[in-house]
């Protein structure tokens, strides 16, 4: 039988709408996307998706769990052309065997933010 766990870290922004920051199922977490709302008008995308990995990096340390449990993320972003230092700062957070991934550009992102990034992370 399946349980289902409700995760929340005060360190994370709280959802803007009707879900969780992130649901436990067995042994699988499910992070739902994160954003940086402290950051995004400053314009550093670095900066912004920075925030978004500690953001995610709470979200899994009340999970027991750290970036080395993942094992799927998925990002997306409103200029494709800011793929680079995303994915330096990104790639920063994965020191050996990185998650898989997909980057989706897209037309808008809530809050007008930059960057929202989710991830799936196993025991």
């Amino acid at each position: 039988m399946s349980t289902k766990k409700i995760i929340f870290s005060p360190d994370a922004p709280a959802p803007i709408g009707p879900y969780n920051q992130a649901v436990m199922v067995n042994e699988t977490l499910y992070v739902s996307g994160q954003i940086a709302l402290d950051v995004a008008p400053s314009g550093d995308i670095q900066a912004e998706t920075r925030k978004v990995m500690e953001n995610i990096g709470a979200i899994l340390k009340v999970a027991e769990l750290t970036f080395e449990n993942v094992v799927k993320a998925t990002i997306f972003v409103k200029d494709l052309n800011n793929f680079g230092a995303i994915n330096e700062v990104y790639g920063s957070f994965f020191t050996a065997d990185p998650p898989a991934r997909e980057t989706v550009e897209v037309a808008r992102l809530p809050k007008d933010v930059n960057v929202e990034i989710s991830v799936i992370a196993v025991q």
